[in-house]
């Protein structure tokens, strides 16, 4: 049986740790040739030693950088197949009254207009039929979340939004676009998220993840990455060649 994506380009941005790391290391798994995007080259450096591909630093919240990143990717393989935005930031971590409002621009500016430069810098390489993009959204952006992350939340509810006006302007130029909306997943960013909110509750960072997340889902489990990696695949690959403008939830049926 041949490999899912063999041969394919993907651009993976956000690609140094975490969710990014896992879907590099699967999409290079099923034969695609990756090209790991990150702000620190030490790790992206060291993942593409271990997976193959082309690393390249850039910061996607800055257009000059992400078109910097489409001419390498260019230049190297000639095509690209698949764009995943996944460079994100949890945000500020805190109430709307109290939050400093470059901390929000800042999340806007990641999470938000770093996935806008991306594609719109990635649109003249997917312009063909088979051109896939692959949005990292969050549970956040379907359903809200708690107090505190409403910067995180709006960046993410406009990641859905622009998922789904973009199915209908890329369509015809044969580009499919969709999103996965993970629930909480367990990586670094977040154990350093249930230690703030531990702090602000004066709990216990495992009591935190225990009660407020783990319980709360039908699977009584976080999200891993290889969960989130998994979806993103799918979404990339043919056997999703009629979902385009869909949000793929992926949160162990939290409530």
């Amino acid at each position: 049986m041949g490999r899912i994506l063999a041969e394919k380009v993907a651009v993976v941005t956000g690609g140094g740790s975490g969710v990014g790391e896992a879907i590099a290391k699967r999409f290079a798994a099923e034969g695609c040739h990756v090209v790991v995007c990150g702000r620190r080259r030490a790790p992206i450096e060291s993942l593409t030693k271990e997976i193959g591909g082309l690393a390249v630093v850039a910061d996607v919240s800055v257009e000059a950088d992400v078109a910097a990143l489409f001419r390498a990717c260019d230049k190297a393989y000639g095509r690209l197949d698949v764009l995943v935005n996944n460079a994100g930031t949890v945000g500020a971590m805190s109430e709307l009254a109290a939050m400093d409002m470059d901390a929000w621009d800042h999340t806007i500016a990641v999470n938000l207009r770093g996935v806008v430069l991306c594609i719109k810098g990635a649109i003249p390489f997917l312009h063909r039929p088979g051109g896939v993009i692959v949005n990292i959204g969050s549970r956040g952006g379907l359903h809200g979340g708690r107090a505190g992350a409403t910067d995180y939340v709006a960046s993410k509810f406009a990641v859905t939004g622009l998922t789904e006006s973009l199915a209908q302007e890329l369509g015809p130029l044969g580009i499919r676009i969709n999103d996965v909306c993970p629930g909480v997943v367990d990586t670094e960013m977040s154990r350093r998220s249930f230690e703030a909110m531990a702090r602000d509750l004066g709990r216990e960072a495992a009591q935190v993840r225990r009660t407020m997340f783990t319980e709360t889902a039908a699977l009584r489990r976080l999200v891993e990455a290889e969960d989130v990696a998994g979806a993103a695949l799918f979404l990339a690959s043919d056997a999703a060649s009629a979902i385009t403008g869909a949000h793929l939830k992926v949160d162990c049926g939290r409530r």
